[in-house]
């Protein structure tokens, strides 16, 4: 091994370890003796927000993967425009796409409400993404916490690290890897969008160019979204149940009734193609597997300790 090599590996060998200690500073019950009412003051209004609109289900569960893959888990999505921030939420993937920020917010007001200063942003993020999936039939799982909010946020790093809708198979692997999750991993995590929505422009090209896609399912799409205009018009990406964590989305996948071009690609003769199947018949199998791939996702690029802050209020850094 030359200097150099051996300098990269005793590099990476560091990041490692670093990564392993601030996973072990996260303890789902980190808030039992300094906030023991969190996690139901926040489980109440996440509950409240989903009653109210079924669709915030989907995009909560979003937000936490759209916050832990720009810096990490660190709810720096949830930053607004400063002289000295460039907000995440004007990021291509999150402008006019992303929602839920006024319920983490709201989530937020609950807890200062009986523990000011003690429970971080990132955690509610976490907490409720695990509370909309178990609100709509989903798997509940434990949720590590202990997480410090970030005090600084990134569009140029989230233009770059959230996967586009067009992208094709290989890309996506790559990216959840660079993150530490596994093709699996992010096989189950797609499996959340049997609760999304999708604006008409992310699907018109496959809709009408793609071959790969059941020509009924294909017809019944293009009524709502034509060739030109309806840009923002909104679709279900599962038609069957869209209200339900099922396992559906893989079901269509198998019968060429993804909406999303980086849906359909996990189901296309490709790797992931054996995972889609598994998923599509075993629905206990893919809950699990879901589970785990939260709580996984959960712990990328933590701050803990000293690091970042505990924001007073989650659209803003601490003066």
């Amino acid at each position: 091994m030359t200097a150099k090599a051996g300098a990269a590996a005793s590099f990476m060998f560091m990041l490692f370890l670093l990564n392993i200690a601030c996973q072990a500073q996260l303890s789902p019950a980190f808030y039992d003796s300094s906030c023991p009412n969190a996690i139901s003051a926040i489980r109440t209004a996440i509950r409240s927000a989903i009653a109210s609109d079924r669709r915030m289900a989907a995009s909560l569960i979003r937000l936490h993967f759209h916050d832990c893959f720009v810096q990490g888990c660190d709810a720096s999505i949830l930053l607004d425009e400063t002289l000295s921030i460039q907000s995440e939420k004007t990021a291509l993937g999150n402008l006019n796409s992303a929602r839920g920020y006024n319920v983490i917010d709201k989530a937020k007001t609950e807890v200062e409400k009986i523990c000011p200063g003690v429970v971080s942003c990132a955690d509610i993020i976490a907490v409720a993404a695990r509370d909309a999936s178990a609100y709509v039939g989903g798997p509940s799982y434990a949720v590590k916490l202990g997480r410090r909010d970030s005090t600084t946020a990134s569009r140029t790093l989230a233009n770059a690290e959230l996967p586009a809708f067009f992208e094709s198979l290989e890309s996506l692997i790559s990216r959840f890897q660079k993150k530490g999750l596994t093709a699996r991993d992010m096989v189950a995590l797609s499996g959340s969008h049997t609760l999304g929505q999708a604006q008409c422009f992310t699907f018109r090209e496959r809709i009408y160019n793609h071959s790969n896609i059941d020509a009924g399912f294909a017809s019944t799409r293009r009524r709502r979204c034509p060739r030109v205009g309806s840009n923002s018009t909104l679709a279900p990406l599962d038609l069957v149940t869209p209200n339900s964590f099922d396992n559906n989305y893989f079901k269509n996948l198998m019968q060429n009734k993804g909406l999303l071009q980086s849906d359909q690609v996990l189901f296309n003769g490709g790797s992931t193609d054996s995972i889609v199947s598994e998923y599509s018949r075993n629905p206990a199998r893919f809950k699990s597997d879901f589970g785990s791939a939260m709580i996984k996702m959960g712990d990328i690029g933590l701050l803990t300790g000293s690091a970042g802050q505990i924001r007073r209020i989650c659209s803003a850094v601490n003066n």
